[in-house]
């Protein structure tokens, strides 16, 4: 039966305890974990599962430009009114990937699906599906309510409608009394605040922030982050998030998607991925932490191991990634689990 993520009491009870200092990690990792072996299962596997409740599907989904796979046989399912992010370094294909949702990339292979509807070949205008980008991309000869409406006046909505509408985006990023500013009158927090109101007027099924606080000072990025979450809340529409900065991700979101190379590495909740990193790639990325190299001594009972790491005595990890006897292993210690005691 599945298990909960993170380890049990530790150590066993019935552990042996030496009287040397004794290093308790939380877990250990493979050397390597090739994709699709037992220590990484198949994301495909795993998310068929749950097909049913995913409002977006990415099926086999692959981009390459040349010989540079920027994503690389993708599948993935993210739910209705999830806040979901897409989190790596740069290059690792996450941007490429929301790009194609949004439907300004074709992928070579697969395809993506929106409320069980097949979108790869549809144009990006007809897709319900709206982008905020880094830059904002506002227009700067119309003021902030012009900005907000443009949307609906591209539309031909009628004159009411869009009053009505634009009065209700502004209540939401409470910028009413900016709304006759130009855009260069207003700060860069206001700034994001007008291009979340912009996309999300045209009510779409799906919000896409492509790298939205790059550009803004840590206070403002801090603050901006709670305010996605409360525009979040109110509206309960998806949220597909990218960003390379694991305290944006981890704080907003629902669930994580850790990318690298053109691959997932690891999909889970935040908690999930920080405590139980499936790679050695996400335990470096998520968080600090200290590796050794050593090899498994012995299965002390289902749930631990015995590690033989030179210069350290016994120590004992959690075993969740199904090791046995003699199997290479690196071993991640996050700081704030080590501690030290005069007591054995």
């Amino acid at each position: 039966e599945p298990r909960a993520p993170g380890p049990p009491p530790f150590p066993p009870p019935d552990a042996p305890r030496p009287r040397e200092f004794v290093l308790y990690s939380p877990f250990a990792l493979p050397y390597t974990c090739p994709p699709g072996s037992p220590t990484q299962p198949s994301l495909a596997r795993e998310d068929r599962a749950e097909a049913l409740d995913d409002f977006i599907q990415f099926e086999d989904v692959s981009r390459h430009y040349g010989r540079v796979k920027a994503v690389d046989g993708v599948t993935l399912g993210i739910r209705k009114g999830e806040f979901f992010s897409l989190l790596g370094p740069s290059g690792c294909g996450k941007t490429t990937l929301l790009r194609i949702l949004a439907g300004f990339e074709r992928p070579d292979r697969g395809r993506v699906l929106l409320g069980g509807r097949d979108i790869t070949e549809v144009p990006p205008e007809r897709r319900k599906v709206n982008t905020i980008f880094q830059n904002y991309a506002l227009f700067p000869h119309l003021n902030v309510r012009q900005n907000i409406a443009f949307g609906l006046t591209i539309a031909r909505r009628p004159r009411r409608e869009v009053d009505e509408e634009v009065e209700k985006m502004l209540d939401l990023i409470q910028m009413g009394e900016h709304a006759d500013k130009r855009i260069d009158q207003i700060s860069g927090g206001q700034k994001q605040r007008v291009a979340i109101a912009r996309a999300l007027i045209n009510k779409p099924e799906v919000l896409l922030l492509d790298e939205p606080l790059g550009a803004l000072d840590l206070k403002l990025r801090q603050r901006m982050l709670i305010e996605l979450d409360l525009v979040h809340d109110q509206v309960g529409i998806t949220f597909l998030f990218v960003t390379h900065d694991q305290g944006e991700a981890m704080s907003l979101s629902d669930r994580v998607a850790v990318m690298n190379a053109g691959r997932i590495e690891q999909l889970g909740t935040p908690a999930e991925i920080y405590e139980s990193p499936r790679t050695s790639f996400v335990a470096a990325f998520i968080g600090d932490s200290n590796f050794f190299e050593g090899t498994v001594a012995e299965v002390v009972d289902f749930d631990h191991v015995r590690l033989r790491i030179d210069g350290f005595p016994n120590v004992w990890a959690y075993n969740d990634k199904g090791l046995s006897a003699g199997d290479h292993v690196t071993l991640s210690v996050r700081p704030e689990k080590i501690r030290i005691s005069r007591e054995p």
